[in-house]
């Protein structure tokens, strides 16, 4: 139409036919290469037909994105300017790589003519994600004579299909487009968009399994609800990390590290199911590469299968039991002998009234509990008590979820942790796009507890800064303060480095006042300095709060 903008009318093209395919929302950041991908976004916000999330901080919003497309499932664009912008977008496409999380990324350009000359903000971006990306394209800068109708809808329809894993594991995606000057112009009138809705997936190949004796199913981060259904269905213990989604049923196996040690039950166990990525203990790992051990893998949505040593004898999409679980004397006494051992080592240090002592006694002891200084186990425990099946809880990176993942009973509430690469990278962006999602409309849920430690709290900062307009969700940002690094204390490290030099750049010691930090970004502060205060603290769910937990770093 006569007085149109190129840049803006592809813009509003290829957002329209992303948004009439299943996308709900769009994360951006400013740019003046983008500009017109951002003013399209802005007009498809306003007619309510997307949600907009404005960050400043590319690392941010591509974390942002990750934990709205976590929540909902759906693929979830994010938009960008050219150079460094496309560069820090790197972490999150990476960790959604690993995790078959479905983002798809629009990273604005240079048109051609103005690559290789040395021009400002310009740098190779095509493949700059290596194979982190299943499926990237080189979008040409539309120009005045105007593009093929039917091309925003084709791109549209390949990059949703790649993300959203219609053909190959989900994952990110990314169209590179080139924008030419002017760079944008008047958002003239949107397309009227019917609901394209998803496309079928590809169906999953079962795998049908029979009986066998010493058997075990292993549910690492993300392993979902599945693996628990299949060991109840085969009748054999469940070895359920904190994030697996799994930790619940009457077979699950929380204290399996200690079990796995045991000669009389790591070192009888003979087959071995493995669901989701393990990654919080080493016991794992070292079991599935014995040669008495057969494994099986279920790949999952993740692009690489979890295969250490590369010993599985199965690799499959999909594992199931016909049948009743086994009730031969011999397998009720293998489950029975883990599940009870666990709980054994569970309670063996549990509070109880020791013989002679009186209720008052005991009751005195337990005020004094509450006015202790808070430990880790307390910590995570108290969380998880709050926590419920209409809430969200996220872990990061760190000692604490080690620390949970150990003692937590099973209890079947959502949790999710960057697990993919198990960084600690984007931790709050991460629980920030879960929040706002499962608190969204008519369908919305409780509070987001995101607990992590210091040190990941500072490394993502910048996603306290909410866009302009845009309603905080209620979530409670956990941070176990003691000082540092301590995970680091922990490793064999600890013992051979000079300690001067080992507190300089593995603990990386910070005294931050984190009260001032909340009250920059305009967020609520609360210390929790012992037991009494953290629950007071963790049952206050209005708003968007920080809860600081001192803790020793021994």
């Amino acid at each position: 139409m006569p007085g149109s903008n190129p840049a803006t009318d592809f813009s509003v093209a290829v957002l329209g036919e992303l948004i009439r395919r299943g996308v709900r929302d769009i994360v951006l950041c400013p740019g003046s290469r983008s500009q017109a991908l951002a003013l399209a976004a802005a007009a498809f916000d306003a007619a309510d037909l997307v949600r907009l999330h404005v960050r400043i901080d590319e690392r941010v919003a591509g974390f942002l994105a990750l934990g709205l497309a976590v929540e909902t499932g759906s693929p979830v664009v994010v938009m960008t300017t050219s150079g460094t912008a496309v560069a820090n977008l790197h972490p999150a496409v990476l960790e959604a790589h690993h995790s078959g999380v479905p983002l798809i990324l629009l990273t604005a350009d240079r048109p051609p003519e103005l690559r290789g000359i040395g021009s400002n903000q310009t740098t190779d971006q095509l493949g700059i994600y290596g194979s982190a990306v299943t499926w990237m394209r080189e979008v040409e800068a539309p120009s005045a004579t105007g593009f093929d109708p039917d091309y925003p809808g084709e791109l549209a329809h390949e990059a949703f299909s790649a993300a959203a894993g219609h053909s190959s594991p989900p994952g990110p995606v990314q169209l590179n487009i080139g924008f030419r000057e002017p760079l944008s112009g008047p958002v003239a009138q949107l397309p009227e968009l019917d609901a394209h809705g998803w496309l079928p997936g590809r169906a999953a190949k079962a795998t049908v399994v029979d009986h066998a004796p010493n058997t075990i199913v292993i549910a690492g981060h993300g392993a979902g609800p599945a693996a628990e259904a299949f060991a109840r269905s085969l009748g054999v213990p469940l070895l359920a990390e904190v994030s697996s989604g799994s930790r619940f049923g009457p077979n699950l196996v929380v204290a399996y590290r200690e079990l796995l040690n045991d000669v009389e039950f790591g070192g009888r166990v003979r087959r071995a199911f493995v669901f989701g990525h393990p990654t919080l203990s080493r016991e794992v790992p070292t079991l599935l590469q014995r040669d008495t051990v057969e494994t099986h893998i279920v790949r999952g949505s993740a692009a690489e299968a979890y295969n250490p040593g590369h010993r599985a004898v199965g690799i499959h999409e999909v594992l199931v039991h016909e049948g009743d679980p086994d009730d031969s004397r011999e397998a009720r006494a293998w489950l029975g002998s883990w599940v009870h051992a666990s709980r054994d080592i569970l309670e063996a240090d549990a509070l109880s009234v020791p013989a002679g002592k009186r209720p008052g006694d005991f009751a005195r002891e337990q005020l004094a509990a509450f006015r202790e200084p808070v430990t880790r186990r307390m910590l995570v425990e108290a969380m998880w008590r709050s926590t419920w099946p209409h809430d969200r809880l996220v872990l990061g990176a760190s000692r604490l979820i080690r620390v949970a993942d150990a003692v937590l009973p099973g209890k079947k509430i959502p949790v999710h942790a960057n697990r993919g690469l198990a960084g600690i990278d984007g931790t709050i962006s991460t629980a920030l796009g879960i929040a706002i999602a499962s608190q969204h409309g008519a369908g919305a849920v409780g509070v987001t507890r995101v607990l992590l430690g210091d040190l990941a709290t500072l490394h993502d900062a910048g996603a306290l800064l909410f866009g302009p307009g845009e309603v905080k969700p209620r979530i409670q940002v956990i941070v176990g303060n003691d000082g540092g690094g301590t995970i680091f204390d922990g490793l064999e490290v600890a013992t051979t480095a000079p300690k001067d030099a080992f507190d300089r750049v593995l603990y990386t010691p910070q005294s931050v006042d984190f009260g001032a930090l909340a009250a920059a970004y305009g967020w609520d502060y609360r210390a929790a300095t012992n037991r009494g205060e953290l629950d007071e603290a963790l049952s206050a769910t209005g708003g968007a709060t920080i809860i600081e937990v001192p803790l020793s770093r021994e």
